[in-house]
Order: structure tokens, then C-alpha cells, then sequence
């Protein structure tokens, strides 16, 4: 069986690493690298990848917010490679979730792809959601404070500066490494990435629509299906957005 693999790691020499030990294996065939999770998301709607290689530990959106923007369920077997100390990565032990360390070892690469490849023979290669709480409940801390969100941020309006309520924002559309606030007809540049503003602003409120949008949802006016898996959103103002698969199960949760 030819493995389809797809390597996520924000560390250009580590995924270097990791194409040569690979190259040793003939039944694994690269299909793609992402540098950060906001890619490795885009990537992973090809369904023909039937093996991730997740790093843990990337910048702004890490491997385990991949999973949960995923769904455990709708992810390829995958191993997980992290940084981690030994105390933690028992964690991944005691779910028996594939995983390396680095830098990673050949040999210990073998043992990983035989791993998945016992498990996909065994039609197992899958985790639970069981598995993936119980494994991020042990590795991410569990007495953080209460989650607090902004309320309104310090934007630029031509030679002054104005604090905006985040109540008013109509959508925010991601623009390299600022975002673009667009609020009744005017637009606002903020110093933020897409992926750090999805963080601040309260998800009840805000849903991230696609990789490079993020909505009020109380802007809504109605939403159009465009096939199986594309959509488009209408704002009450007319602009008209379009929405990944992803950020429709997010509005459809939304809802419930």
C-alpha cells in the first residue's frame, strides 16, 4: 500500500530532515509540505493524503489546533512529531497515538510507519475523539484562567487613532500579516494575523468562515450552497463571502 504523505512543520531544516529519512521508505510518496496550520488546514480537504506528519509546536496555530479545526474524525492516520519533554510525551504513550520526537531517528521513524501500517491493515488507523481529549487534557494545562476577549481594538483612521468596538466590525479579512477590519463601508488595518484574532475574539460572536475571513455572525444575512463543499456567505451590508467546508460546521454549530 502507497502511503500519500503530507509533512507539517514550521521548521524549514525539520521537514528537510524528514524528506530525506523518508525517501528511505518506497511505499511512502510526499504530496505536500505546510509551513504553519492555517495551510496544513488548507491541504488536508485532499482526501487522498492517508498520512499526516503533524508537528506540535508551531507558532500562532499549533498541531493540536489543526486536529480540533479538522475533527478528529476527519483526519488521516497521523504522527505526531514534537519537542516535548519525556514527562509529557507519555501522554501520547498512554493513548497509544503514533508520535516522534526530535530530532527525529531513523529507526524510530521505521517503528512509526510500521505502526500505521499494522493499524491500516487493521482498518485502526484512526484515533477517537476519546483518545484526543484525553491526550490534549494531558499535555496542554488544565487551571488556566477564564478565557477573556477583546472588546475593541486600537486602529489607525488616517492621522489619528480611534479604539473600534469589535461589536461593529462587519468581517475581518486576512491581509499577509495584518488583518483588515471592514466596518460599515470604511476598512481599518490592524497589526494582527488572521490566526491571532480568531483567538481574541469571542467565538460565540465571530466565526472563522475561511482561511483568510472572519465573520460577525449577527452580519449574516443568508448563506448559499455552491456544491458539496463551497458556500458563500451574504452580509447584511452586500458583501458577499465565500466559506470553506470547515467554517460552515462552524456556523451550523453556531446554531445549534
Amino acid at each position: 500500500m502507497q502511503l500519500k504523505a503530507l509533512i507539517v512543520d514550521d521548521e524549514p531544516l525539520a521537514r528537510d530532515l524528514l524528506r530525506s529519512l523518508l525517501a528511505e521508505h518506497h511505499d511512502v510518496e510526499i504530496l505536500g509540505e505546510c509551513a504553519n496550520g492555517d495551510d496544513a488546514v488548507e491541504a488536508l480537504q485532499d482526501r487522498s493524503i492517508s498520512l499526516l506528519f503533524l508537528d506540535v509546536q508551531m507558532p500562532e496555530m499549533d498541531g493540536f489546533d489543526v486536529v480540533e479545526e479538522i475533527g478528529a474524525e476527519n483526519l488521516p492516520p497521523t504522527i505526531f512529531v514534537t519537542a516535548f519533554q519525556e514527562h509529557a510525551v507519555r501522554a501520547f504513550d498512554v493513548q497509544a497515538i503514533d508520535y516522534l520526537t526530535k530530532p527525529i531517528a531513523p529507526e524510530r521513524l521505521g517503528r512509526a510507519l510500521r505502526r500505521v501500517r499494522e493499524k491500516l491493515h487493521s482498518q485502526t488507523a484512526r484515533f477517537t475523539h476519546e483518545q484526543l481529549a484525553a491526550l490534549l487534557s494531558s499535555v496542554r494545562p488544565q487551571n488556566d484562567p477564564p478565557r477573556t476577549y477583546a472588546i475593541r481594538f486600537l486602529v489607525r483612521d488616517g492621522d489619528r487613532e480611534i479604539l473600534l468596538p469589535v461589536g461593529e466590525i462587519d468581517w475581518i479579512e486576512a491581509d499577509s500579516y495584518y488583518s483588515r477590519l471592514h466596518v460599515n463601508g470604511k476598512s481599518y488595518m490592524l497589526r494582527e494575523t488572521i490566526t491571532d484574532l480568531t483567538k481574541k475574539l469571542d467565538p460565540v460572536s465571530f466565526a472563522r468562515v475561511h482561511r483568510s475571513s472572519i465573520v460577525n455572525v449577527e452580519r449574516i444575512r443568508e448563506v448559499h450552497r455552491e456544491g458539496r463543499t463551497d458556500s458563500s456567505l451574504v452580509l447584511k451590508s452586500g458583501s458577499v463571502l465565500k466559506m470553506s467546508k470547515q467554517g460552515r460546521q462552524r456556523l451550523i454549530e453556531l446554531g445549534r
